[in-house]
């Protein structure tokens, strides 16, 4: 997961051509995410399971790092996403998560801690 929190962390505290090689190693981390989740709606299959339950943590951070750099993952992981999206209408799920305008607000303060 580290593939995914370094891209991640330097979306969130910079700007400019670092910000633009942040989104492309975070896309390029998401992609391999693809690849093990294949044609499958689960990563454990047809089953709810353990990889899902770790992933949505993640899930609910895209849409603050979308917004923030001005991106979308959809187009270059839209199986991903489907599988993101079906796991996030889960109502455990659902209850378990933070509110996504909450995470945004968050990032706007990490920015801001970086002067960014």
């Amino acid at each position: 997961m580290v593939q995914l929190f370094e891209p991640a962390d330097k979306i969130w505290q910079t700007k400019g051509e670092e910000q633009e090689t942040a989104k492309k190693e975070y896309i390029e981390a998401l992609k391999i995410l693809e690849t093990e989740l294949g044609d499958k709606p689960y990563f454990g299959g047809d089953t709810f399971g353990f990889v899902d339950i770790a992933m949505t943590g993640y899930y609910s951070w895209f849409e603050a790092s979308e917004k923030l750099a001005n991106f979308s993952i959809e187009p270059e992981c839209p199986t991903l996403m489907a599988s993101a999206k079906r796991c996030l209408q889960r109502e455990s799920v659902v209850q378990s998560l933070h509110d996504s305008e909450k995470i945004l607000a968050f990032a706007y303060k990490i920015r801001k801690i970086y002067c960014v």
